[in-house]
Order: structure tokens, then C-alpha cells, then sequence
């Protein structure tokens, strides 16, 4: 069973444990701590942090999209959503955490005032794909269990629910053969059938392990806990 097969209140129960468990990381983290940098290419954690709690207002706008008819896009435009995280990069410490629980709080009022029947609202993600406006629900969990990993002080995939990670694995296979990328790569999950990314191409490289490991190591966050395949670099996901 995916996540979408869940119930919507399941779903949104999923994300809002993943927002406390981003929350708690973020919490254990001293003031001076967030001017550290990630592994995320020239990113601090403040960036993180900034780009966690924008991605919450971005998705409020879908909801007022949603509940009004009136199209709301997540960002104006790439170059708006890259300058809006470079500037709450450039927050204290106490204004960015404000921030984080501010849109943090608005995104859940939004969840919980939307009318059942606008869920099925067609709402346009960043990707520019058209998808219900329950996807928010994914989309948000997605941000915040991965990016509590990036934060870097203790979070682990293994923590993630089983069905965060195979959703997320369904995920980047998918976007990975949307992109004709990973000719000849096998995945091969403990106690799972083996999933060739490209059944056309042969194998020409096995990842294998926990499906943690193998998650972690597809969205390209290092490969902790694999078996085999180790020394291989994921294609790019996103």
C-alpha cells in the first residue's frame, strides 16, 4: 500500500508527525548551529529552515486555490522562490524560527478549513504538474521527514514510516524513468523483488539493502547501511 492509498486523514497525519519530527530537530539545534552549513550544496541549515517553512506558505497558496477557484501559484517564479530562501537565509535566529512555526501553523488551519469537496481541486505544483489538492499532503511530507535528515544533528531515514519510504522510493523511480535516467541500475530491497529502473537496459548496477539504506541512497543523501553497491552515484532526482 502507498500513501495515497491512505485515507486523507491518514495522509495528513503523516505529514503533520514529519513537521514534529523536522520541529524536534530543529529544536535541539543551538542558535549559532543554524549558521552551519549542510550537504546540500551552498546551503546553511538556515537555508533549510528557510526553505522548509516557505515551502509550507507555498503551499497555503494552493489551498487558497483551491478552496476559491482563483489560481494561486506556489511561487511567482523559480528566480522569486530562490531569492525568498536567500533571504530567510538572512534572518536571525529567532525571526527564522518564528517563521518556521508561523507557516507551519497557517498550512495546518488551511488543511483543517478546506471543505471535503475542494480536495479534488486541480492545483498546479512547482513541477507545473496538475494534481488534486490532497497531493499537499505528500508534497509536504516529502519536504519535511527528507529535510529533517538534511538538518544534519540525528535524523535518520530508518525513523521515517515504512510507507514514507516506499512511497518515496515509487517516487524517485518514476521521476527517474520520466527522465530516461538509470539505464542498467536494479534495486534490490531486503525481503522486496528486485526493480529495474530501465527493464530494457540489462543490469549493469545493483544497489542493495535495508529499504532505509536504499531510499536514503536513491535521493541522493549518501550511502548509509547498503550492502552492495555502495560506491554508485544515484541519478539526479529532482
Amino acid at each position: 500500500m502507498g500513501f495515497n492509498d491512505l485515507d486523507l486523514s491518514e495522509r495528513l497525519l503523516i505529514a503533520r508527525r514529519g513537521t514534529a519530527y523536522f520541529s524536534q530537530r530543529l529544536a535541539e539545534l543551538t542558535d549559532d548551529e543554524l549558521d552551519a552549513p549542510t550537504a546540500l550544496e551552498g546551503w546553511t541549515r538556515k537555508h533549510l529552515v528557510a526553505h522548509v517553512g516557505y515551502n509550507a506558505a507555498a503551499l497555503c497558496r494552493l489551498m487558497d486555490w483551491a478552496a476559491t477557484g482563483v489560481e494561486t501559484p506556489m511561487y511567482a517564479s523559480t528566480e522569486q522562490r530562490a531569492q525568498e530562501i536567500a533571504e530567510g537565509a538572512t534572518l536571525n535566529a529567532a525571526a527564522l524560527r518564528n517563521l518556521f512555526a508561523h507557516t507551519v501553523a497557517r498550512l495546518d488551519e488551511k488543511w483543517r478549513h478546506l471543505p471535503e469537496s475542494a480536495w479534488q481541486a486541480q492545483v498546479r505544483t512547482a513541477q507545473g504538474r496538475m494534481v488534486p489538492a490532497e497531493e499537499t499532503a505528500w508534497m509536504r511530507t516529502r519536504e519535511v521527514w527528507i529535510h529533517a535528515v538534511d538538518l544534519g544533528n540525528g535524523a535518520r531515514f530508518g525513523d521515517f514510516p515504512p510507507v514514507v519510504l516506499e512511497s518515496l522510493l515509487d517516487d524517485i523511480v518514476g521521476m527517474w524513468r520520466k527522465k530516461d535516467l538509470g539505464a542498467g541500475l536494479v534495486l534490490e530491497v531486503e525481503g522486496r523483488a528486485p526493480v529495474a529502473v530501465r527493464d530494457e537496459a540489462g543490469t549493469t548496477a545493483k544497489v542493495s539493502g535495508p529499504l532505509a539504506a536504499v531510499v536514503r541512497w536513491a535521493a541522493g543523501r549518501g550511502a548509509v547501511g547498503l550492502t552492495a553497491g555502495a560506491d554508485e552515484q544515484p541519478p539526479r532526482w529532482l
